[in-house]
């Protein structure tokens, strides 16, 4: 029985918050803290990231945001770039095989995450490996005894592959893999802690599996973060829903003004995980949310120029406050809309993914049928309708995007 010393206790629980560990929750967490701390060896906490998209969102926080904790701590973060799982493609909880990339594709989505990375944490600090370097590199018969460690059973236990069995869908051997080859990169790079969103918990676990089979005395405790929901509060976060997600690299008019469109059951939850704000004060934002005491609004107001300062500085969440106001509240009009001129006549829809207002024609219907397209203040609800030159009129497509047509 280890006498674990009320500081780092302190320290699990600060860890712990929106977190779970396993196993062994706040307890095991804390004696691998008070362990590196009397050797002076600190602790290697690893987050895998297969950059299958070049882009990151509030929801890749959460983890990142963990990260920064432990990075402020002391203790060494490792950012493994999945550059040879990324070639295979996992499908964490689709019902396909995502598609595999290509050498060049994982680089040049690599270089996008850490420019986008220092904005949350200190890559500079980081350990940065690629598991390309241990696993393009591994004989047959490494890969095979790699594989005897685990079973078919155990590996259908993994949800994803369970309902693709069930339903008859195929399920191809190479997929097994992945996770074998994640989990084989805790064994490469040492982990102690391994971070990852709940969808990754197979994952994961099945790394400190891998460790304790080579011969780790003390295998990685896992580290689960939750997903965040995109702001239609219903699916998580994910540039498949262009509409409901909120990237790292929106404009601060962009990123507050989809903060603000959250619904108020997310208000907290945002406040949870995307920021510093103390446990208590969450709890006491809940009570007057129920009784109606505060307006959600203003929090939501607060909560986007936290976020948008974070990422854009004080003056860039400053103006974006400001220009919501002039457009939301006083139902003005951007100073600074883009004038579009229209050389000859083109389909609305086409006129909108043109102008990047929204990623595809189906995107563009959704906005319409939802009423969010107007022409000069007027609803344009016809599909086929068609934009002709010198109009010298404002479009506006949603709250936040407008565009004077000449």
């Amino acid at each position: 029985m280890v006498d674990i010393r009320p500081e780092f206790i302190e320290q699990a629980l600060q860890l712990t918050r929106n977190a779970e560990v396993l196993p062994g929750g706040v307890n095991e967490l804390a004696i691998k803290l008070q362990h590196a701390h009397d050797t002076n060896t600190p602790l290697r906490i690893k987050l895998g990231m297969d950059p299958t998209r070049p882009d990151l969102h509030l929801g890749h926080t959460v983890v990142m945001r963990k990260l920064r904790e432990f990075q402020q701590m002391g203790h060494q973060i490792v950012l493994l770039v999945g550059g040879a799982t990324a070639m295979i493609g996992d499908p964490s909880g689709k019902s396909e095989t995502r598609p595999a990339l290509t050498k060049e594709q994982v680089e040049e989505n690599a270089k996008t995450y850490f420019e986008q990375m220092s904005k949350v944490l200190d890559t500079s600090k980081a350990e940065v490996r690629n598991n390309a370097d241990w696993l393009h590199s591994m004989s047959f018969t490494e890969l095979l005894k790699l594989a005897s460690q685990v079973t078919v059973a155990q590996m259908m236990t993994r949800d994803d592959f369970a309902k693709r069995y069930a339903d008859g869908r195929p399920i191809a051997i190479h997929e097994f893999f992945y996770p074998l080859m994640q989990a084989y990169d805790s064994v490469a790079i040492d982990s102690d802690i391994e971070l990852g969103g709940t969808d990754q918990r197979f994952n994961t676990l099945l790394g400190r599996d891998i460790q304790a089979a080579y011969g780790k005395k003390y295998p990685q405790l896992v580290m689960m973060l939750p997903l965040l929901e995109g702001t239609d509060g219903v699916v998580k976060m994910s540039k498949t829903y262009p509409e409901h997600c909120i990237s790292l690299t929106d404009s601060a008019k962009d990123m507050f003004g989809k903060l603000m469109s959250i619904p108020d059951t997310l208000i907290t939850r945002y406040y949870s995980l995307l920021t510093d704000i103390p446990q208590a004060e969450l709890i006491e934002m809940d009570k007057n949310i129920e009784s109606n005491s505060i307006n959600p609004r203003d929090l939501k107001m607060k909560l986007a120029h936290m976020i948008t300062e974070e990422y854009h500085g004080r003056d860039g969440a400053d103006k974006a406050q400001e220009d919501f106001i002039n457009v939301v509240s006083n139902k003005g009009i951007p100073d600074d809309i883009q004038d579009v001129k229209i050389d000859n006549e083109i389909g609305i829809l086409d006129l909108l993914v043109n102008l990047n207002f929204v990623q595809s024609k189906g995107e563009a219907k959704r906005l319409i049928q939802g009423g969010g397209v107007k022409l000069e203040g007027e609803k344009i609800s016809d599909m086929g309708y068609v934009v002709t030159p010198n109009l010298n009129k404002v479009l506006q497509a949603g709250k936040r995007k407008f565009a004077k047509l000449v």
